[in-house]
């Protein structure tokens, strides 16, 4: 902006002259025009600093209401409400029965459950009792995917519900630090959903297992029966049992 200072020198200095002349001579007081001209300038830069100081100020508050506004945190969290959701679906995985999720239990057990070949010494009512086993192993590996199955669904209409209030405050964010929450909320959101995703497909991927894995030890139980009907090996114990193992 440029100075007015000088302009205002100038009417300053016109007035005082004007004042001057139309004094009569008996009322005359001498007056010093350049000190009257450097007394003006030097009220006016006076004046001019004030303004400009006031001007700064102005700036600065609204400067400090900005970063305020970009400061403010957005009132609420969805982060609890992801974490029951997750948390859920790991009660239903702790949960199931059957095979042990733990990679030492689970190896042992099928070790035990689904044996490459029978041993001599396993007896007909052994191989009978796993049988039983192994059904029950396929049938609550079905039930937990089933489980797991209907909690997604319930959680997927909780998120909507999240993916709402999140939009909304994406939407109405007043400063930088709230659009940055909401969006750093939504990809927990999405994070979450990955991981129940991931454990969904585990759990269905285990009951596809477990079944495999049992069609694969009636065809070893079956070889094992017909070797002992042929004389060799313990003499085999019939149970009541259907075409395909299942007592």
């Amino acid at each position: 902006m440029k100075s007015r200072t000088p302009k205002l020198a100038a009417v300053a200095l016109a007035g005082a002259l004007a004042f001057c002349a139309a004094q009569p001579a008996a009322a005359f007081v001498f007056i010093d025009p350049a000190n009257l001209i450097q007394n003006t300038l030097t009220a006016l830069q006076t004046l001019e600093q004030i303004y400009n100081q006031i001007k700064q100020l102005q700036n600065e508050a609204r400067m400090l209401e900005n970063q305020a506004r970009n400061l403010t945190s957005l009132p609420s969290s969805v982060v609890n409400r992801l974490r029951v959701n997750l948390a859920t679906t790991q009660r239903l995985i702790d949960q199931a029965k059957g095979l042990a999720y733990d990679v030492a239990t689970m190896d042992r057990e099928f070790a035990r459950l689904y044996p490459e070949q029978y041993a001599a010494t396993v007896s007909g009512d052994q191989m009978y009792r796993d049988t039983q086993e192994r059904w029950k192993n396929t049938l609550n590996g079905l039930q937990t995917a089933m489980r797991m199955q209907a909690q997604a669904s319930k959680n997927l209409n909780d998120d909507e519900g999240v993916l709402t209030d999140l939009v909304s405050q994406s939407q109405s964010a007043v400063g930088a630090l709230q659009a940055m929450q909401a969006t750093n909320q939504l990809l927990a959101l999405q994070a979450k959903q990955s991981i129940q995703a991931q454990r969904l497909q585990l759990t269905q991927d285990r009951a596809v297992a477990l079944e495999q894995a049992r069609q694969a030890a009636v065809q070893e139980r079956a070889r094992e029966v017909r070797r002992r009907f042929m004389g060799s090996g313990t003499p085999y114990t019939p149970h009541a049992v259907n075409f395909y193992g299942n007592p």
